[in-house]
């Protein structure tokens, strides 16, 4: 008798701790899913860069030292704003790659790395990670991200061959990128390679969604 009441004893315990443990998964799930679903919180000491600033020659020349152009030969430039920590940027990484296979001949992309010193991590070579053939560029003055207006990730920022801001904010409205009518940023490319003005989506393309940047990035 007291062997089968320690066999229902434990027999609960599985059960509650089973229990326990899908509850646990199933809110994991929940928070992750739920904290990409909220736009991201602006930080301290941002300043809103609207479309048509002129973006400085500095930071054009930092974006660009890794390719050799001559004025006659200036592309526009697709900055793809990614962070190898940021669950969103790795569920962008098949859209990022379709945009440069069929862009990539009148765009000159970038991937753009943060520089943040809470991870102490090697250089992250984009093209070699991913086998998506653009250059890797570690925004290490914290600059980049500042003059497109970019405080999150993964984002997009297009500027033109003349050097102004032409778009920047979200890919798309599902951080899967899976609906073909939020392109917002495929779209702001046809957009530009066919001289038309920048394509205003309103909020779900300029309200930043996606992971944060450090604390201090803007201060």
């Amino acid at each position: 008798m007291e062997d089968f009441k320690n066999s229902k004893w434990f027999q609960r315990l599985a059960l509650a701790t089973c229990f326990g443990l899908i509850v646990a998964v199933f809110a994991s799930f929940w928070w992750q899913e739920w904290q990409y679903l909220l736009p991201t919180p602006i930080p301290d000491g941002y300043q809103e860069v609207f479309v048509g600033k002129q973006i400085p020659q500095d930071v054009i020349l930092q974006v660009t030292q890794t390719q050799k152009q001559n004025n006659a030969q200036k592309k526009p430039i697709f900055l793809h704003f990614f962070s190898p920590f940021c669950p969103c940027s790795k569920f962008n990484i098949a859209h990022i790659n379709y945009l440069v296979e069929r862009y990539g001949n009148e765009i000159d992309f970038y991937a753009i790395i943060f520089n943040d010193s809470e991870y102490e991590m090697e250089f992250i070579d984009f093209s070699e990670k991913y086998n998506i053939p653009i250059p890797t560029i570690l925004d290490q003055n914290n600059t980049i991200a500042a003059s497109c207006g970019v405080y999150s990730t993964p984002q997009a920022a297009i500027i033109t061959s003349e050097g102004k801001l032409f778009y920047k904010g979200n890919y798309n409205i599902s951080r899967y990128c899976n609906n073909r009518d939020t392109n917002f940023a495929e779209q702001a490319l046809g957009a530009l390679l066919e001289g038309k003005n920048p394509p205003d989506f309103g909020e779900l393309a300029n309200k930043a969604y996606g992971c944060e940047l450090p604390e201090d990035y803007f201060q």
